[in-house]
């Protein structure tokens, strides 16, 4: 079976092709980056359509296969952008009508665990999903991803991408930070906010721009507390869930799992409990299609269906609301 996958939660649109033994044929996407700003939903929706056609033409001939190959078409059906998930929703369907083959709705955050298992060879890990939309401590138990703790306000990738726009910087923000954080050992204190297995990164923000603007703080040494600070209540968190669960796997996926230091932190952590920590290429930590297709055929395989009908987008669509019936 060759599966089809629409990535278009937010900034990407991506075209996965993926096949029910779990070979990644093709994995094409384009990025929509802002002139100035964050990230305009409209604008962004306004590119996805624009690249579709070209990106799906470019995935197809990567995969060395003909539309009339494709046997299943999955999509982001959320969480994410309600006008980027219309886009992609809308296009999904048309093919799939065109077609004539079976189209499921897939959720975007299980969809990042799923493909780090397939890739990494991971069976039952804790993960740490940290992207720009999304902060979440997920594990398997009884039939679905449970949230073991999430952000209660902002994701730690808008939270980087916020405050390195307040300071002038081009997006995306994250990896800029970075790069000035390694230049500084110097640890200012900053608001610490771990609320029971929960996170806060608004206050954390807040007082970081307040801080540099005020006080002048060399820009170095606030890059450096920010994410040690921030990363800190990560590991804080995704470390109890590995002791309440027991698990001895530990998987970090999402845009953010580029950054070096958050690797090694979590590496410690995961170390201290005897567990193995896995981090899928960031080609797949990214927003991709092929993650969408993956599970797209997982459920599709574990007896999922889906009428045009039922496939309307869910902006909210939390990843423990998901039956994952194709894992025992």
């Amino acid at each position: 079976m060759i599966c089809l996958g629409f990535e278009g939660t937010a900034h990407t649109f991506g075209v996965g092709v993926v096949n029910s033994e779990g070979k990644v044929l093709a994995n094409e996407s384009e990025v929509y980056v802002p002139e100035e700003g964050g990230i305009h939903p409209r604008e962004a929706a306004q590119m996805h359509n624009k690249n579709a056609r070209k990106i799906l033409d470019a995935a197809l001939e990567r995969a060395k296969i003909g539309s009339e190959d494709v046997d299943l078409v999955a999509f982001s059906q959320g969480p994410g952008l309600g006008s980027c998930l219309r886009t992609v929703a809308t296009a999904a369907r048309a093919l799939s009508v065109s077609l004539e083959v079976p189209i499921l709705g897939v959720n975007h955050c299980v969809a990042h665990v799923e493909i780090g298992r397939l890739m990494e060879g991971a069976r039952d890990p804790v993960t740490l999903y940290v992207s720009g939309g999304n902060t979440q401590v997920i594990a398997y138990d009884g039939g679905r991803y449970r949230i073991f703790g999430e952000t209660l306000d902002m994701a730690l990738g808008n939270c980087l991408d916020t405050f390195a726009r307040k300071l002038g910087l081009s997006h995306p923000g994250g990896p800029k930070i970075e790069k000035l954080a390694e230049e500084s050992d110097n640890l200012i204190e900053l608001p610490y906010s771990v609320k029971g297995m929960d996170l806060s990164f608004s206050g954390l923000l807040t007082e970081s721009i307040r801080r540099y603007r005020d006080e002048g703080i060399d820009l170095e040494d606030l890059a450096h507390s920010l994410q040690e600070t921030a990363f800190a209540t990560l590991t804080e968190v995704t470390e109890r869930a590995v002791a309440h669960t027991e698990k001895d796997e530990v998987m970090l996926v999402g845009g953010v799992a580029a950054n070096r230091r958050l690797r090694e932190m979590i590496r410690l952590m995961a170390e201290e409990h005897g567990a193995e920590l896995f981090v899928p290429p960031m080609e797949f930590c990214a927003d991709n299609g092929a993650m969408i297709g993956w599970t797209g055929i997982l459920a599709h395989k574990a007896g999922l269906k889906q009428r045009i009908e039922d496939t309307h987008i869910q902006q909210r669509w939390r990843t423990d609301e998901v039956e994952i019936p194709w894992r025992d």
